[in-house]
């Protein structure tokens, strides 16, 4: 039997893995000039190779760039450069863990619009309700978007982009399959309306509340419909 020989971590995607958690938790921010290969050597206590390679990576992925004579600097932070897509598969039960991630992330999502939206905003939230064509996939994940938006926070509006898109299929068959199903579409159209109402009148606590009542509905219709086993 042929196999390959498992190999440590190699010392620069430690490095790589440190610079990204920086970026995210503020420590160095978009636009920052990274110190000199020199002073990164003795910052992480490794050689120039090490730095080389770890600053290779990250303008691979879009993280830095390398003004030849200037330096490294931090591009413009996009929080999906961080994401590895490849290790996310919609077909698996990634798609329901991914949803769990929403019931955790949404509800206080909300109550951050309820705080911060605008008057813009909520103009645009309350066009989802004017429209007469039914609501699809497209029209779900615009409305969720703009509550994303309306919380102000640009890393958490990429986070649910990512989210959404990866899920894109598996919430494409569930609206297929409410749109059979005029008591549940009804039900959830009627949950977004209360979603909009709490943000609409700055409420934060019950737009907290409704947009978990709302996932929880949705959880419930999917594992019933979608997720069998």
């Amino acid at each position: 039997m042929k196999v390959e020989k498992i190999s440590i971590k190699k010392v620069s995607e430690s490095v790589v893995e440190q610079i990204e958690d920086m970026i995210v938790n503020g420590s160095i921010r978009s636009g920052e000039k990274l110190p000199s290969v020199r002073e990164l050597c003795e910052m992480f206590g490794v050689g120039r190779s090490a730095i080389r390679d770890a600053i290779i990576t990250l303008k691979g992925k879009g993280i830095v760039d390398v003004k030849q004579g200037e330096g490294t600097y931090i591009c413009h932070f996009d929080s999906k450069k961080l994401f590895n897509l490849s290790l996310i598969h919609p077909e698996s039960n990634d798609a329901q863990e991914l949803f769990q991630v929403r019931k955790l992330l949404e509800p206080g999502i909300a109550e951050m619009a309820a705080l911060y939206r605008t008057k813009q905003q909520i103009a645009e939230l309350e066009k989802f309700f004017n429209q007469k064509s039914s609501s699809g996939w497209e029209e779900d994940y615009q409305f969720h978007m703009t509550i994303a938006k309306a919380s102000a926070n640009q890393i958490i509006y990429q986070f649910m982009q990512f989210i959404s898109t990866t899920t894109k299929r598996h919430m494409s068959d569930f609206h297929h399959f409410i749109q059979q199903n005029d008591l549940i579409n009804e039900r959830i159209t009627q949950q977004h309306k209360e979603i909009f109402t709490a943000i609409d009148n700055s409420a934060p606590h019950e737009a907290k509340e409704k947009m978990t009542e709302h996932l929880e509905y949705v959880e419930k219709i999917m594992k019933n419909s979608l997720w069998k086993d």
